[in-house]
């Protein structure tokens, strides 16, 4: 069944409107007609089973057929703090790490930074694409949400965020004795932080920095993972562990 997302405004108690570009959609793509049926959700979690009442060149009206809680969203919320990597391998980070189950996503300046982010119009375009994309990738694998990509901020600040999470780690190729999994097992974990650093790597006084908020640093084995790889690889460590892949 098609999954489309509205704005809370345009769901009403026993009608959902559908604007945008979904409509062109609807219409002329998958060429869906008066009654039949799909699923629209308001992207906090809520889906709800509607049948099509009318189609017109702005709007679809839909009229409401039951509504229940999100099957597909996991019970750990993870965020991502990420190294801004250069250029489409953010559009991938997003991507799959959107179809994981990632709640939502930080863009961080580090020191190394290949990317340098001066022009704040052009920053604000590139968050709005990248949110574009977090959101047809849940359409895609079925999300009750779209993740929010954040606008970038600096890696200071991104440590003092993490630091009020229930858990944050930082994959980093020097440690040699704490494992993912031996950080993880066995909590009890509603919001998690993981720091992935962009293709430079972290210098040391970042490293410092983040111990110094509490942020735990673990390996992900004897081989070194690109940017674009770690971050989807450890999420998909910390679903299985929490049983979010059954």
């Amino acid at each position: 069944m098609h999954r489309f997302f509205v704005e809370i405004d345009n769901i009403n108690r026993d009608n959902i409107i559908i604007t945008g570009e979904d409509v062109l959609h609807i219409s002329k793509v998958l060429r869906l007609k008066v009654g039949d049926e799909i699923v629209i959700c308001d992207g906090q979690g809520m889906d709800y089973y509607a049948a099509i009442e009318d189609i017109n060149k702005k709007e679809v009206r839909t009229r409401i057929l039951k509504k229940e809680l999100s099957k597909s969203e996991p019970t750990i919320n993870v965020i991502l703090y990420q190294g801004i990597p250069k250029g489409a391998k953010m559009d991938v980070i997003i991507q799959k790490c959107t179809e994981l189950g990632i709640c939502k996503i930080v863009p961080v300046v580090n020191a190394r930074n290949v990317v340098k982010l001066s022009d704040e119009k052009d920053v604000r375009k590139k968050v709005e694409r990248w949110q574009r994309i977090a959101m047809e990738a849940a359409k895609q694998s079925r999300r009750g949400i779209i993740p929010k990509i954040e606008m970038p901020i600096e890696y200071e600040k991104a440590l003092e965020e993490a630091a009020e999470l229930d858990l944050a780690i930082i994959p980093y190729e020097l440690e040699k004795k704490n494992a993912l999994k031996e950080a993880i097992h066995g909590k009890n974990i509603r919001y998690m932080g993981i720091f992935i650093g962009p293709e430079g790597g972290y210098e040391d006084e970042e490293i410092a920095a983040a111990l110094e908020k509490g942020i735990i640093p673990v390996t992900l084995g004897p081989r070194i993972l690109r940017t674009e790889t770690a971050g989807s690889a450890v999420l998909s460590c910390i679903m299985y562990e929490f049983d979010e892949m059954q």
